[in-house]
């Protein structure tokens, strides 16, 4: 038997909520699948944009990541040629700016970390120029090791003009060597555990 049998042998009620049904379905496929259809890639269109975003944000952070890195690699390298004794370091570099050091005292050496070490010297300048005492200060910073001033005082000597006695704390910070670890042989391991037995 086919459909339109099976439709005309149906009571009218019966076809009247067949074509109600009908016109349900339509209505239903009509708006129902474009609607979720819109819904869906208006959701993938989100999705897109986020990702677009996260992608453009990486590519912003590339450079910011670059310029980390080669900071990084430059401080390794200043480090990496450790600064000489300080008495001599010093030194020279009074003996350019044309002062002289009448005193230095060499400080205890102070751990930074697991890392780093800092060793001190304090030194003292009588009767020094501004221009010279400056030349100096440049050039120590300068000296491509990792040294730096941590303490400077300057105190004006009566109504001399342009003297000064200076106290100064310079610091070189050396990076320490890591430990090279050795691996276990296998071997050693057996012969470690037959003894212990």
């Amino acid at each position: 038997m086919s459909l339109a049998e099976r439709i005309d042998r149906l009571e009218p009620r019966e076809r009247r909520l067949l074509g109600i049904l009908g016109v349900v379905v339509v209505v239903l496929g009509v708006v129902l699948v474009p609607v979720s259809v819109t819904a869906y890639l208006a959701s993938q269109r989100s999705d897109v944009r986020e990702l677009k975003a996260a992608i453009d944000d990486i590519q912003a952070g590339r450079a910011q990541v670059e310029r980390r890195a080669l900071e990084k690699k430059q401080v390794l390298e200043r480090y990496q040629k450790q600064a000489p004794a300080m008495a001599s370091l010093l030194e020279k570099h009074a003996n350019e700016a044309k002062l002289e050091i009448p005193e230095s005292q060499d400080r205890a050496m102070v751990p930074h970390g697991k890392n780093y070490e800092e060793r001190s010297t304090k030194i003292v300048f009588r009767k020094v120029g501004m221009l010279n005492l400056v030349k100096f200060m440049e050039s120590v910073e300068q000296s491509g090791h990792p040294v730096s001033i941590s303490r400077l005082n300057i105190r004006k000597r009566g109504t001399e003009q342009d003297s000064f006695d200076v106290e100064m704390v310079v610091s070189a910070f050396d990076r320490k060597e890591e430990p090279k670890k050795k691996k276990a042989r296998s071997g050693d391991a057996t012969e470690s555990a037959e003894g212990s037995e």
